[in-house]
């Protein structure tokens, strides 16, 4: 198994581990409100504050992995992560459970995430099989929905919330191995040809921040951020809500994991054919069709489960063409900070959604505003996404105008 292989291996499982204990969270919720005595909008407000955080800190951890490696920066993450999950789980005030639930996961997860990971592999595997790995990556998070959702549930009706989160804290601690694999990215690439050089991080930053195409590209992972945080934390209560029995909504999880395995794949393959903004316009245009659809047909375990199927392969499928997009750009050596960036904005957009889904369902007791809010907004990123110029910027454009 070469380098970028044991890379490749150690980053999914890195990636199966965060977003699947992640993912499991929702599950907790009526749990908690029952136990805690707090409402569903005031949990929902402090999973919001975890997303706003991780996106806040995504870009320095980005900037770390570019500058110091990946390993270190998952280290320092599988760390905090574990902490986290132990305050979450013996705190009975609300500061300090936020403080473990919202802070100190919103940190460890920006240190696991996308960008740290998929920014190591970008620099280390050849561009003939660059998007392809990157999909495979990006899978490993929705492999950790597949296995740690129905596995916490499980946990959740045997010994409760409580020890399932003590549980999921030991086996995050165990995963620090991982960053021994993380140890073999190549830190400093060989210059991209595409952009004619290579470009300093300074250089790069600056471009960046004002290239019309980057700022598009952020805009719309805006509103995957959105989508996929009000749906993945409200979709069980979402169930229950509609009077579907408890395992409805942790099946819907798990299958939207597993077909997003399918969609990340694919999306990575895609992305090697096509320019990446295309089919990125189209994952944005058909989660709007098939959120609609959803909500036309009447309620069941079946269209529940359809729903979770399409939405699936629409997922985290977005992940790998958004980093194609911007290491095609600007080349692959800072693609972790740059993603970290974009990631921002997409965090934003999952702060905005978990908030506006609290907000909506004490106004008007349902979750019909938030859904055709998340409709409407795949509709706008599906438009966004069309005028991005994705031509590579040279290393030493005197405007970056010029390249927008």
């Amino acid at each position: 198994m070469g380098r970028a292989q044991v890379l490749l291996l150690c980053g999914f499982l890195a990636l199966t581990l965060s977003f699947g204990i992640r993912a499991s969270f929702g599950l907790y919720l009526p749990e908690m409100n029952r136990d805690l005595g707090w409402s569903l909008s005031t949990l929902s407000y402090l999973l919001a504050i975890q997303n706003l955080l991780w996106g806040a800190t995504q870009p320095l951890a980005g900037a770390l992995s570019d500058l110091r490696g990946a390993a270190v920066t998952l280290l320092l993450g599988v760390l905090i992560y574990a902490a986290g999950l132990i305050l979450m789980a013996t705190s009975q005030d609300l500061f300090f459970f936020g403080l473990g639930s919202g802070v100190m996961i919103g940190f460890g997860l920006s240190a696991l995430g996308f960008p740290v990971i998929l920014g190591a592999i970008g620099r280390t595997t050849p561009q003939s099989h660059r998007s392809l790995y990157l999909g495979i990556a990006t899978a490993g998070g929705s492999f950790g929905q597949v296995l740690v959702a129905p596995i916490s549930q499980v946990a959740l009706e045997a010994i409760g919330w409580v020890n399932t989160l003590l549980v999921l804290a030991g086996v995050c601690g165990l995963s620090a191995f991982l960053a021994l694999g993380l140890r073999l990215e190549i830190r400093n690439p060989a210059p991209s040809a595409a952009v004619g050089g290579e470009l300093r991080f300074g250089e790069t930053l600056h471009l960046a921040l004002r290239h019309r195409g980057f700022l598009l590209l952020i805009t719309g992972f805006f509103v995957c951020g959105f989508q996929l945080a009000f749906i993945s934390f409200h979709l069980p209560a979402f169930a229950a809500f509609c009077g579907l029995p408890a395992r409805a909504g942790a099946l819907g999880i798990a299958l939207i994991g597993l077909f997003n395995i399918l969609g990340s794949i694919g999306a990575g393959k895609l992305g090697s054919v096509w320019r990446p903004k295309f089919p990125l316009s189209a994952i944005y245009a058909l989660r709007a069709l098939a959120i609609a659809l959803f909500l036309i047909v009447p309620v069941s375990e079946a269209s529940l489960y359809l729903f979770s199927a399409a939405m699936g392969l629409l997922w985290l499928s977005t992940i790998p063409l958004t980093s194609g997009v911007i290491g095609q750009i600007f080349g692959p050596r800072f693609v972790g900070t740059l993603f970290g960036i974009a990631f921002f904005s997409h965090q934003l957009g999952s702060f905005a959604g978990l908030w506006l889904t609290g907000l909506f369902l004490d106004l008007f007791g349902t979750y019909d505003a938030i859904w055709w809010t998340a409709a409407a907004l795949g509709l706008f990123a599906a438009a966004v996404h069309l005028p991005i110029d994705d031509r590579p910027v040279g290393a030493r454009a005197p405007h970056p105008s010029a390249a927008a």
